[in-house]
């Protein structure tokens, strides 16, 4: 079976950034809570691969989601490809010390959690991230493609979450309590970044705009902040709109630039993905001048929506380079 990648970012959500928030809270809670009680020290190496039934699962993966991020690997004794793909996941999972955490749950003994997660096939490989569950590839994936899986876990699990991972002592004994790593504190931003989820939840388009601006133009790098203002702005400008005018429009002016970018904003508000970036590169190709450049900036700005590591915004970038050269 041929792997198949799974975004990070995903499509359009409409509380994307209110649940990513929410999640974020409820991890840090949790980190308290846990230092509240006392920690028993950092984990072994051998601690970072652990085997998962549906009796453990929510105390192993979805309460230790809170600290760090948890892999699932879904895996049988008479599956081949499993057993090309475990013990790679096991590997790393000890060579990246203590970022992630790998759980093994074999699918014959846990029909139930198979079903839950909605697997077709194995190996499949999920992760929970602050409770979040989040589906990564499925089938024997290369080593490359398996690490840069990872890396973008780990980079949103800290960035969105806060979740910086567990400590590792190579010394320690098998079997030890894992603790969170050292809590970074709070950034100044939260505060802003909670008011614009607020005013999505809200219906708030406007002032989640501009909630969002205002950490720009102090943190212009800021990724949840450009993740939530791209998001914000796309839902204002369908807001309102007559999606049978819109769509008919765009039909019957296949190379009329404001046209084709209010279909494709629609397109991607429904999770057509590659129908708004096909739409609007074929338009890159129908237009000149000040329209192209229009059509150009609007499927970047699309682009950041979705998330730059996505595949389907990778593929569409090199067809929009061609395109216009």
């Amino acid at each position: 079976m041929q792997p198949r990648n799974m975004s990070m970012s995903g499509v359009v959500d409409l509380a994307a950034v209110k649940a990513a928030q929410e999640a974020k809270t409820k991890a840090e809670q949790a980190r308290a809570e846990a230092a509240r009680q006392g920690g028993a020290g950092a984990v072994s190496p051998a601690d970072l691969v652990i085997d998962v039934d549906e009796a453990t699962f929510e105390r192993d993966v979805l309460q230790r989601s809170a600290e760090v991020p948890v892999v699932i690997d879904f895996w049988a004794e008479w599956c081949q490809p499993c057993k090309q793909l475990s013990p790679v996941l096991e590997r790393l999972a000890v060579e990246y010390n203590g970022r992630f955490l790998l759980a093994k749950i074999d699918v014959d003994a846990n029909q139930m959690l198979m079903q839950q997660f909605g697997v077709q096939g194995i190996p499949a490989v999920f992760a929970v991230v602050a409770g979040q569950a989040l589906p990564l590839f499925q089938g024997a994936a290369a080593e490359q493609q398996i690490r840069q899986t990872l890396d973008q876990l780990v980079q949103v699990a800290e960035q969105r979450f806060g979740l910086t991972g567990l400590s590792v002592d190579p010394d320690a004994e098998p079997g030890g309590a894992p603790v969170a790593a050292a809590q970074v504190p709070a950034g100044p931003y939260d505060a802003l970044l909670e008011a614009a989820a607020q005013a999505l939840d809200a219906g708030d388009l406007g002032g989640a705009v501009q909630a969002y601006k205002n950490v720009l133009s102090d943190d212009p790098a800021n990724p949840e902040a450009k993740l939530g203002l791209a998001q914000a702005e796309l839902l204002q400008r369908v807001q309102g709109a007559d999606p049978q005018r819109v769509r008919e429009e765009a039909a019957d002016r296949p190379a009329d630039a404001e046209a084709q970018i209010a279909a494709a904003d629609l397109d991607l508000v429904g999770g057509h993905v590659e129908d708004a970036f096909g739409r609007l590169i074929e338009t890159v190709r129908r237009t000149a001048g000040d329209d192209r450049d229009a059509v150009r900036r609007r499927l970047l700005e699309l682009f950041e929506v979705v998330g730059a590591d996505d595949p389907r915004v990778v593929g569409a970038r090199r067809a929009l380079a061609r395109a216009l050269f």
